[in-house]
């Protein structure tokens, strides 16, 4: 993941979690085909030219981040 890909999600959980499987489902994503983790409440952020973490939540890189922020699917932690 490029510093360019880091994302803040307030959340980061697995699909399975009731809360993140009914909002997986308003939007249309079916939990069972989510690999990974799922950051919640995304915002994009660039660590460069930041000392340590600019992130007061949890910075996390994502494979999928098409959903405006409100979920990011395939989550790592960084």
């Amino acid at each position: 993941c490029t510093t360019v890909d880091f994302l803040c999600c307030n959340s980061l959980s697995t699909a399975t979690d009731p809360q993140v499987s009914e909002l997986l489902g308003l939007l249309g994503i079916a939990a069972s085909d989510v690999s990974g983790l799922v950051g919640v409440t995304c915002s994009p952020i660039s660590a460069v030219g930041v000392g340590g973490n600019p992130c007061a939540a949890q910075l996390v890189c994502c494979a999928n981040n098409s959903f405006n922020g409100l979920v990011a699917l395939g989550c790592t932690p960084v």
